[in-house]
């Protein structure tokens, strides 16, 4: 907003510069226009001056008083510009641009934040991707936050989003789910069995049997086949997984079945393509994708001695599948354990002549339990593992999902039980939903008072003078960008630190003025602030998936 408009002025600033002859065009669009980190550098802060002198091999601090020059010709927007350092141009905007920024918001109010970047660009977001031999860890429960919210933001950014989940119902996995099953099965038969070696543990696998058994007797004691066993443990854990999913809010358009990758003949024409162009060759009995061509430092084999498929061949075919329904831009969210395959499954989309800069693969990192500082192990009666649904018992799912989003993906998250589960202002999610709240209830003591918010055409803003006013308009106002950045660098952790930022903002302003005072006009001017800072709040939680209360 003022931020974009700044740089159409600094833009008109560079071609004054290049019709005075001051420099030449070669630096269009190389500079920036930042907030500066320090107080007191101006509102924002250009190296346009910096970048000019590296091509026109000139005086940077010279290049900077021109660029003044022309800026402070615009009286209307720019109140002064300072020259710093080595040749930075700070600039101060005018006090009553930062007030248009309450009537922005307020005009917009659920839209404020959207718009249009992502000019309907098909994107499709694959994420959590477990397979059905268990319930969701809270690992998934990380990825599946991180995928949705990711994808929220591109809606909010004008994309044009299909969410996708991987359904790996093919494999060595999903046998090895069957045999634990059956084994199970005929433990609570009291019939003999013998427990896979590296069978699935976890308690819901005797849940499953006496399913079985409730819906099938002992008909089955003899079946030497896994399938019907494989089928029903299927079945309820992807039922599970569907319902954790459902409790927090999350939706696909689709679920396409590995399965289908072979019964449709996709893996037998992926080898056939890689075949011809001269890729796979035999060794040791096992088919090797000669990766190395592609920068590898070692060729990988995609089928065993065994002709089982690694994991690699179902992958390459099923990003072949992908970009044959025509996406402009594939983004695969992975646990850090992918970080191995990422390269080679890119090296098989590459080889089958696909655009592999189409894909952007996030690997996030692991979760870990903490309370008081330490790892917390709990026990589960679900599996070997803390489960989401868990983890939602204990703290609900607006804690869950502001907790998975407050760090980057690629860092490793601590999640604090105990700062999880606490109803105070230490805790980062009832300190910024309370901001809502509170801004909520300030509306509604103002009604109750009679003191009512002005019509559009009556706001007077210009009572905004204090410095705690002006921090938090300028915070309104970075407002989009925060979002087309955060949607568009596929990083929603950034909104959760903007919303913790601006709560800090808004309760420290709330702790030292009085909204609603004998001021009547004072009064009306911050009821129009508090009115356009529920509106922010409100959009940026709601933007991610999290609920804005009005009461706590």
């Amino acid at each position: 907003m003022i931020k974009s408009k700044l740089k159409e002025i600094l833009d008109g600033c560079f071609e004054k510069g290049v019709a005075a002859k001051k420099w030449g065009t070669d630096g269009a669009g190389k500079y920036t226009v930042e907030v500066p980190k320090r107080e007191g550098q101006g509102d924002f802060s250009t190296n346009m001056a910096m970048v000019l002198a590296g091509i026109e091999k000139k005086n940077p601090r010279a290049l900077a008083a021109d660029i003044q020059t022309y800026l402070e010709e615009d009286t209307d927007f720019v109140d002064h510009v300072e020259i710093a350092g080595p040749g930075f141009v700070n600039i101060f905007v005018r006090r009553q641009k930062w007030h248009q920024v309450v009537f922005t918001v307020i005009d917009s109010a659920e839209t404020y934040g959207r718009s249009r970047v992502g000019e309907g660009k098909r994107v499709m977001v694959e994420f959590v991707s477990a397979n059905p031999t268990g319930p969701l860890s809270i690992g998934h429960g990380r990825q599946a936050i991180l995928g949705d919210s990711i994808a929220r933001l591109l809606e909010k950014t004008g994309h044009d989003v299909f969410r996708e989940y991987y359904y790996n119902d093919a494999g060595r996995q999903m046998r090895v789910l069957g045999e634990s099953t059956k084994a199970r099965y005929r433990e609570e038969l009291g019939l003999d069995f013998t427990f896979p070696e590296d069978g699935y543990q976890g308690e819901y696998i005797k849940e499953i049997a006496t399913a079985l058994i409730k819906e099938k007797g002992d008909t089955l004691k003899d079946c030497e086949d896994i399938v019907p066993f494989k089928e029903k443990a299927e079945q309820l854990i992807f039922e599970n997984i569907s319902t954790t999913l459902k409790r927090m809010g999350i939706i696909f358009d689709n679920y396409y079945n590995e399965q289908s990758l072979y019964s449709e003949g996709h893996i037998d024409s992926v080898v056939k393509e890689l075949r011809e162009k001269g890729l796979l060759y035999e060794h040791d009995g096992a088919t090797w994708f000669k990766t190395t061509e592609f920068g590898h430092e070692q060729d990988r084999v995609i089928i065993k001695s065994s002709g089982e498929p690694t994991y690699r061949l179902p992958d390459i075919a099923y990003h072949r599948e992908k970009f044959r329904r025509n996406f402009d831009w594939l983004i695969d969210i992975f646990g850090a354990d992918h970080i191995a395959t990422v390269p080679d499954v890119l090296a098989g989309v590459k080889a089958l002549g696909y655009d592999e800069s189409k894909v952007q693969v996030l690997l996030h990192q692991f979760v870990t339990l903490t309370r008081d500082g330490k790892q917390v192990k709990m026990s589960t009666r679900k599996a070997t593992f803390v489960t989401v649904d868990e983890l939602l018992d204990l703290v609900g799912e607006d804690v869950a999902r502001f907790f998975f989003m407050m760090r980057k993906a690629d860092s490793q998250l601590e999640f604090d039980l105990g700062l999880a589960t606490q109803q105070s202002q230490e805790n980062p999610v009832y300190y910024v939903q309370y901001g809502h709240a509170r801004l909520s209830s300030i509306l509604r003591q103002a009604e109750e008072k009679n003191v009512i918010m002005p019509d559009r055409e009556d706001m007077d803003v210009s009572l905004l003078v204090e410095p705690e006013e002006l921090v938090l308009l300028k915070s309104m106002a970075a407002f989009p960008a925060m979002i087309e950045n955060a949607a568009l660098e596929l990083a929603p952790h950034r909104v959760i630190f903007y919303l913790i930022e601006l709560a800090g903002q808004f309760h420290s302003y709330y702790n030292k003025h009085k909204v609603i005072s004998e001021d009547n006009d004072l009064s009306r001017a911050r009821l129009t602030l508090v009115r356009a800072l529920q509106i922010v709040f409100g959009n940026g939680l709601r933007f991610i998936g999290l609920s804005a209360p009005e009461q706590m």
